[in-house]
C-alpha cells in the first residue's frame, strides 16, 4: 500500500514536471487567427501557457463548427482553458459561439464593453439569460480604455471600449498624426461596431493591435490629432477589411510591417479598404484568412499568403472585384467552405522578431526585429 502511494505521488510529480517543462520550452507569444468564416476568433498564448481569446465566431447553425475550430487551435497551442475571453461587441459573428466555446474551454475571466446599444431579440435574450450564467462565479469586467489585462510577461491594454478611446497616448506614442488633415469623417455609426473593445498587445519589443470592428469615425477619434497608439509590428485588420473601417488615419499612422486580415470569401477585402492597406508606409506583407471574391485580381495577394479558399474553385479569378449582393433575407449565401479550416499562426519573440505561418500550405515568413529608427 505504501509503495503504491509512493508511486502515485511520483507520477503526480512527474505530470507536474512535464507541465512546467512544457511552459518553459515555449519561448514565443503565439497567436492564431482562426477561420470562423468571416467572423472573428483570435487566440493568444503566452510562453507560460496563459491564454486570451478575442471573440468566439458565429452563432446559430455555425456555433458548433466555429467552437470546434477554436478548440482545435487551443489543442495545437497546448491549452485546455482560457484565462480571458474578450468579446469585442455584440454582433453574432463575434459572440455567437460563446456558449459552445465555454463548454469546451472553461473561461476564468470574461471581458466586454457593457450594455448592448443595438437592440435585437436574439442578442438580448442571450445577454439577459445565457451570458450571466456563463460568467456566474467567474471574473467579469466591463472594460474601459486604459485597463490592463493581467498576464505574465505580456502587456494587454484596452484602448477602446463602449464608444470611447484612450484619452492619453500609450508610452512612446503621442506624436502629431499628419494623415488626419486629409481624412474626412463618414456618417456616424450607431451600431455595436463602434462600441468594439480594442486591445494593444506588447511582448518585449513586439507590438500588435486588434480593434475588433471599430469603425471609421472612432478610429479618427483615437488617432487624431495625435497618434495615441504609436506604431506596431502587426495590425489585425479591423472589421474584416471593410471600408467603413480601416481609415488612413489609423492604418498609415500605425505603420504595421504586417497586416493580418480575418475576412470571409464574400466579406471584407473590398478595393477601397485594400488600397489603404497596400499603400500603408512600411507594410511588408498582407496575409488573408480567406480568398476574397470582393478583391478581384487588382487587390488580392499571392495565394501563398491566403489560408483558405472555397470548395468549388474557379478556373480563373476575374480581374474586376465582385460587387457584393444587397443585404437582406433574399441575399444568396456565400460560396461554401466545408473542408478543413486553416489558421494563420504568428509566433513572436521578445526581441521583436516574429514568424507568420499559413497552416494550409506550410508557407512561413520570418520578420526580423526592426530597429528603433525603423519603427518611427
Amino acid at each position: 500500500m505504501r509503495n503504491a502511494l509512493a508511486r502515485a505521488v511520483k507520477v503526480a510529480l512527474c505530470v507536474g514536471c512535464v507541465a512546467v517543462l512544457g511552459a518553459q520550452t515555449r519561448s514565443t507569444l503565439d497567436m492564431y487567427l482562426i477561420d470562423v468564416e468571416g467572423g472573428n476568433a483570435t487566440l493568444f498564448v503566452t510562453p507560460n501557457g496563459e491564454s486570451l481569446l478575442i471573440d468566439t465566431g458565429n452563432g446559430g447553425a455555425a456555433a458548433v463548427r466555429d467552437a470546434e475550430r477554436i478548440a482545435a487551435a487551443a489543442k495545437d497551442a497546448g491549452i485546455s482553458r482560457l484565462d480571458y475571453l474578450v468579446t469585442t461587441h455584440y454582433h453574432g459573428d463575434h459572440f455567437g459561439a460563446m456558449a459552445e466555446v465555454a463548454s469546451r474551454l472553461p473561461v476564468s475571466h470574461f471581458v466586454d464593453h457593457g450594455p448592448n446599444v443595438q437592440p435585437n431579440p436574439a442578442t438580448d435574450t442571450f445577454l439577459n439569460t445565457v451570458y450571466p450564467k456563463l460568467h456566474a462565479g467567474k471574473m467579469h469586467t466591463v472594460a474601459k480604455p486604459g485597463d490592463m489585462l493581467r498576464m505574465r510577461g505580456l502587456e494587454v491594454r484596452i484602448v477602446t471600449a463602449a464608444g470611447k478611446g484612450l484619452d492619453k497616448p500609450l508610452p512612446g506614442a503621442g506624436a502629431a498624426n499628419p494623415v488626419c488633415a486629409s481624412v474626412k469623417p463618414q456618417d456616424p455609426d450607431p451600431t455595436e461596431n463602434a462600441q468594439s473593445v480594442g486591445t494593444h498587445v506588447t511582448f518585449g519589443r513586439f507590438r500588435l493591435v486588434h480593434l475588433g470592428d471599430l469603425t471609421w469615425n472612432k478610429e479618427i477619434d483615437l488617432m487624431c490629432p495625435t497618434n495615441r497608439l504609436g506604431t506596431v509590428d502587426v495590425f489585425v485588420v479591423s472589421h474584416h477589411g471593410q471600408p467603413v473601417s480601416n481609415s488612413e488615419a489609423l492604418v498609415h499612422a500605425l505603420r504595421p510591417r504586417v497586416a493580418l486580415l480575418n475576412n470571409g470569401t464574400r466579406k471584407g477585402g473590398q478595393p477601397a479598404a485594400m488600397r489603404v492597406l497596400h499603400t500603408s508606409p512600411g507594410l511588408e506583407d498582407l496575409w488573408q484568412l480567406h480568398f476574397s471574391l470582393l478583391s478581384g485580381q487588382e487587390y488580392t495577394v499571392p495565394g501563398l499568403f491566403i489560408a483558405n479558399g472555397i470548395d468549388e474553385q474557379q478556373t480563373a479569378m476575374p480581374l474586376d472585384a465582385l460587387t457584393p449582393p444587397a443585404p437582406g433575407p433574399g441575399t444568396p449565401p456565400p460560396p461554401v467552405h466545408n473542408g478543413t479550416a486553416h489558421w494563420l499562426k504568428l509566433s513572436a519573440q521578445q526581441d521583436g522578431t516574429f514568424v507568420v505561418t499559413n497552416a494550409r500550405n506550410g508557407f512561413q515568413k520570418t520578420y526580423r526585429a526592426a530597429s528603433d529608427a525603423a519603427r518611427r
